[in-house]
């Protein structure tokens, strides 16, 4: 159906904005009437709202005051990106083991966590300009697929073991004393309402059809919640001590140099993660986007700077968002404004934000089996769309170290620096394939198809 010249706000209406027909795509640049429009932005916030809580739920930061940053960053990523590109910009998950050592470390302090929110942001933001005035062929070339699925399955599979149980820790005589057997998080502490969450979740993906199927999360953590609410494992007495009104709870940030090894790796996945996103919507839409890479990397940098000025999770643009698009195949950006006004009016509720807090450990746990799994093979789902040939002994030990290192969470001190699983898992995978690419190159060796000694290779199982 042919768009209209009739403007609007900045976007022109589609057609006569109240009906589209079979296979109709809405671009970023229209909208349809404003009832139907923000009957959309609310789908957004629905589609956004399980994730973008659940990281600050995990993480122990304020969940209005993560909504509040992350509406601010929605708006200014379309203002930025000169309301060309849709994205709304909810919590990432790959901040959740920095924040927690950083946690850790502070003796659950959150100043040093923000601090490395706001460094990190700062990082992303400097990219992204120099990206936008050089152009993003660089960026392939540092972080092939091989190495960007590794990051980010590593990031996934390190958070296992929070999955299960984050142990009970304090601080004796200065120093961070952990009780393993004592968990303050995960799926141990009520193992039946962890099952219940982690069932729910998973039938919710089998059973639902469209919107319902893709917020399967956010289907499992309320049937959880339901469940604990009914055990007595729900403290409601928070809620009635919050007001009505009012602005979310602050945090100021504090540097320490001894966790940023900690932050700076994880502007690696904010990278692949915005430019997966600008090449989805131009796939989706059939525009090319390119362009507005390094907008979209500077927008999502700033949105973190400010959310780490303020004491809000750091942000990255969302899968969940892209969902809703392709089932409505309305891309408008005004859909966008509206999800992050909604967003930004409910993060003024503190009673709202109260709420959300009151989301038990084994919910969590449950929620987090499922999640921290599927960012550990969102990293191998990058090796398949990409056909990253694992027989080229590069491309596996670029996967097979870090992923090790990642998953038992290896840590090196060095002076009054600390490097961990992800920042050291990180660091190996560019250190191992671009060295191991280097030194083939100028020895020319072959590269032998690398198996396991006990497996055979393909050529052995012929004939």
């Amino acid at each position: 159906m042919p768009t209209t010249t009739r403007p609007g706000v900045g976007w022109t209406l589609h057609g006569n904005g109240k009906t589209l027909t079979p296979g109709a795509v809405v671009g970023p640049d229209e909208r349809l009437t404003w009832p139907r429009t923000v009957g959309i932005g609310l789908q957004h916030i629905v589609a956004m709202f399980g994730a973008t809580f659940l990281v600050p739920l995990i993480t122990g930061f304020p969940p209005s005051t993560t909504l509040f940053f992350s509406a601010i960053g929605t708006i200014g990523f379309l203002l930025i990106t000169g309301n060309r590109l849709p994205s709304y910009l909810g919590s990432s998950f790959a901040f959740i083991a920095p924040i927690m050592a950083a946690k850790a470390s502070a003796g659950g302090d959150l100043g040093t966590a923000v601090g490395g929110i706001l460094a990190t942001g700062l990082l992303l933001a400097v990219i992204g300009l120099v990206v936008h005035f050089t152009g993003g062929g660089w960026i392939d070339a540092v972080m092939p697929p091989i190495v960007t699925g590794t990051i980010v399955a590593l990031i996934g599979f390190n958070l296992a073991g929070a999955a299960w149980c984050t142990p009970s820790e304090a601080v004796v005589d200065g120093q961070r004393v952990l009780y393993p057997d004592l968990c303050t998080g995960g799926l141990k502490t009520a193992p039946l309402t962890g099952v219940i969450t982690l069932g729910s979740i998973i039938l919710a993906s089998v059973l639902f059809k469209g919107m319902l199927g893709r917020l399967s999360i956010l289907v499992g953590v309320l049937v959880g919640y339901v469940a604990a609410v009914i055990q007595g494992q729900v403290d409601f007495s928070g809620v009635g001590q919050a007001a009505w009104f009012g602005l979310p709870e602050f945090h100021a940030p504090r540097f320490d140099l001894s966790v940023m090894g900690l932050f700076l790796p994880v502007v690696l996945v904010l990278i692949a993660e915005n430019v997966g996103h600008v090449k989805s919507v131009s796939a989706m839409t059939g525009r090319n986007f390119d362009k507005l890479t390094g907008r979209a990397l500077l927008a999502d940098g700033v949105a973190t700077t400010f959310a780490g000025l303020g004491g809000g999770s750091g942000t990255t643009t969302y899968a969940e968002n892209i969902g809703v698009m392709a089932a409505t195949r309305v891309y408008s950006t005004a859909a966008y404004w509206v999800a992050a006004i909604g967003a930004l009016v409910l993060s003024l509720f503190p009673k709202f934000g109260a709420l959300i807090a009151t989301v038990p450990a084994g919910v969590l746990g449950g929620a987090g089996t499922m999640l921290y799994g599927m960012i550990g093979i969102l990293g191998a789902r990058i090796w398949v769309q990409n056909k990253v040939d694992f027989s080229n002994p590069i491309n596996l030990t670029t996967a097979a170290v870090p992923l090790i290192i990642g998953i038992a969470d290896y840590t090196w001190v060095v002076g009054d620096l600390t490097f961990k699983g992800i920042a050291l898992g990180t660091a190996a995978a560019l250190v191992i394939y671009h060295g191991m690419r280097a030194i083939s190159r100028r020895t020319g060796a072959h590269q032998e198809p690398a198996t396991p000694a006990s497996a055979p290779a393909g050529t052995e199982l012929e004939g």
